[in-house]
């Protein structure tokens, strides 16, 4: 399989798509918690590994810790982007914008409201704790797996994970706690008396 990537055999990178395509996408959306931006980093990680399949070792049984890494920079490179688009934006004048009515439908979901909370712990925590979760607990990647896709030694790894996992499990509490009370309607004082008081006054009318 290594020596077909290399030689750039389009069957070896249909099998290369249809086997890890999936991987990389529930990578890139529980990192950015974006659907939209993980589609694009899965369109760039394949055409990265197009581009760099000559660099593909004959080590390991699978290439998967090799294109995982080449997705680990494709991130980084996108959320690069991403801030010097918000610093560019930041700078133009302020204008009216339209609601966006799908992400307020979206954000409804429970499931979408752990996501946000989960992505924004996430965003807490150092960057190569943040990589190395995302590799081994969302990516399902060995140790040994996420080390080579990172490049360090597999004890940094594994230190680096238990740091993020414990960091990780009370940021996201504490962030669903927040949302939570931010979304609790507040009751009104005086609201429930002041529709009785119009409901008397409506029956008093009618029977006079």
């Amino acid at each position: 399989m290594h020596a077909r990537i290399r030689a750039g055999e389009p069957e070896a990178f249909r099998e290369l798509f249809r086997d890890y395509a999936q991987l990389v996408y529930r990578y890139a959306v529980r990192s950015t918690g974006n659907w939209g931006a993980a589609e694009d980093v899965v369109s760039l990680t394949f055409l990265e590994a197009w581009r760099l399949r000559e660099r593909l070792r004959d080590e390991g049984d699978s290439p998967r810790p090799w294109l995982m890494g080449i997705a680990v920079n494709v991130l980084r490179n996108t959320r690069r982007a991403a801030r010097r688009h918000d610093r560019a934006l930041a700078r133009m004048p302020v204008r009216d914008v339209v609601p966006d009515f799908a992400d307020e439908l979206v954000g409804r979901m429970a499931d979408s409201d752990e996501l946000a909370a989960a992505k924004t712990a996430l965003g807490q925590l150092r960057r190569s704790e943040r990589e190395g979760f995302a590799l081994c607990v969302w990516s399902g990647l060995g140790y040994a797996e996420a080390a080579e896709a990172l490049g360090v030694p597999v004890g940094t790894v594994r230190s680096r994970l238990s740091r993020a996992r414990t960091r990780l499990r009370g940021l996201t509490e504490g962030e669903l706690r927040r949302m939570r009370r931010k979304s609790e309607p507040r009751a009104r004082s005086g609201q429930v008396q002041s529709d009785r008081v119009a409901a008397v006054r409506s029956i008093e009318k009618r029977t006079r």
